[in-house]
C-alpha cells in the first residue's frame, strides 16, 4: 500500500507490507494518576485450588515487606478478594477516574463487588464484556504509587488472562497448583501460555499440601503427596511454596482477617519475589 493512502490502522488492513512487519504493542498506559513498578499476576489451570488465598496472602507479606501493593481482582465472575480483606465500602470515583478501596494495612484493591449495590449480584457477561471491565481496572482506576500490582486472574487460559497478558506490562506470573494428578497438566498450560506471551514463571505454589493432625502432629497428604519439587523442576520453576490444609486459613478468610495470616505462610516466597524484582529494576536502570 502506498504511504499516501496508508491509515496505519494495522488491525483493520490486509495488505502486506514492511510496515505491518514490525510488532504491534497492546499495551494499554496505565491512569496517568498511576505509577505502577511492577505487575505480578497469580494464575492457576484450573478452578479452587486456592488461588485468590494465594494473591491475598502474597499481597500482605509483601505489604510486610514495606511494599506498596495493589491487587486487581481480574476474576470477574468469581470476585473473593474483597471478603478476604472485609471490605464492605463501594468504590467511588471522580472525573480522575475510580479510586481503589483501601484495606487496613493499606493495601489497594480493585474488583467488581466494590463496584455493586449487592455484593451477592452475579455477573452475568459475555467474555468481551468481562475482558473490557479487566482493562478498565488497569486504565481507568486511580492505582497511585504502587511498587507492585498483583492480578488475580480467572482459572484457565481464556479472555481474561490473554487480555491481562497483552494490555499491561506483566513482569511474571506465579501459578498455584494442588498435589492431585492434575497438577502436571494444570502447570504445563499455564506455563505455556505465559512462554507463548513471553511472560516469565517467577514461581509455583502448592495449596492443600498435607493436613497436620493436632492432636498427634502427623501430617496426612489428604489429597495425595506433594509433587511441586517435580513440578517446578519439568518446568524451570526456581521459587516453590507449599500451603497446608488448615482450617484456620479458612477462618482468616470467611471472616475479612487475612490481614492477620500467620507470618510464616508464604513469607520465603514474598521475600524471593520482591528480590527478583528489585533486581529486575536495577536492570532496567542500568
Amino acid at each position: 500500500m502506498d504511504e499516501t493512502t496508508c491509515t496505519h490502522d494495522c488491525a483493520a488492513c490486509g495488505e502486506d507490507c514492511p510496515s505491518r512487519a514490525k510488532p504491534q504493542s497492546l499495551q494499554e498506559a496505565p491512569n496517568a494518576l498511576s505509577r505502577i513498578g511492577h505487575v505480578l499476576a497469580v494464575v492457576s489451570g484450573k478452578g479452587g485450588v486456592g488461588k485468590s488465598l494465594v494473591t491475598s496472602a502474597l499481597a500482605v507479606q509483601l505489604n510486610r515487606l514495606g511494599r506498596r501493593v495493589g491487587i486487581l481482582d481480574a476474576d470477574v465472575t468469581g470476585p473473593s478478594i474483597p471478603r478476604a480483606f472485609g471490605l464492605n465500602a463501594r468504590a467511588e470515583g471522580s472525573d480522575a477516574g475510580m479510586f481503589p478501596c483501601r484495606t487496613a494495612s493499606g493495601i489497594a484493591v480493585m474488583s467488581i463487588n466494590l463496584l455493586l449495590a449487592d455484593s451477592g449480584e452475579p455477573v452475568v457477561w459475555r467474555g468481551p464484556m468481562i475482558a473490557g471491565a479487566v482493562k478498565q481496572f488497569w486504565t481507568d482506576v486511580v492505582w497511585g504509587d504502587i511498587d507492585v500490582l498483583l492480578v488475580d486472574m480467572p482459572p484457565g487460559t481464556g479472555d481474561v488472562p490473554l487480555t491481562v497478558f497483552q494490555s499491561l506490562p506483566v513482569d511474571g506470573i506465579v501459578v498455584v497448583t494442588s498435589p492431585q494428578e492434575l497438577v502436571g497438566m494444570i502447570v504445563e498450560k499455564a506455563v505455556r501460555m505465559a512462554e507463548m506471551m513471553h511472560v516469565p514463571v517467577l514461581g509455583a505454589v502448592e495449596n492443600l499440601s498435607g493436613f497436620r493432625c493436632p492432636d498427634c502432629g502427623a501430617v496426612h497428604d489428604v489429597f495425595g503427596g506433594s509433587s511441586i519439587a517435580a513440578v517446578a523442576a519439568q518446568h524451570g520453576i526456581a521459587r516453590t511454596a507449599r500451603l497446608p490444609i488448615d482450617p484456620a486459613l479458612s477462618r482468616l478468610t470467611d471472616l475479612g482477617s487475612i490481614e492477620q495470616l500467620p507470618d510464616e505462610y508464604l513469607k520465603d516466597l514474598a521475600a524471593a519475589l520482591d528480590a527478583r524484582l528489585t533486581a529486575q529494576t536495577h536492570g532496567k536502570e542500568a
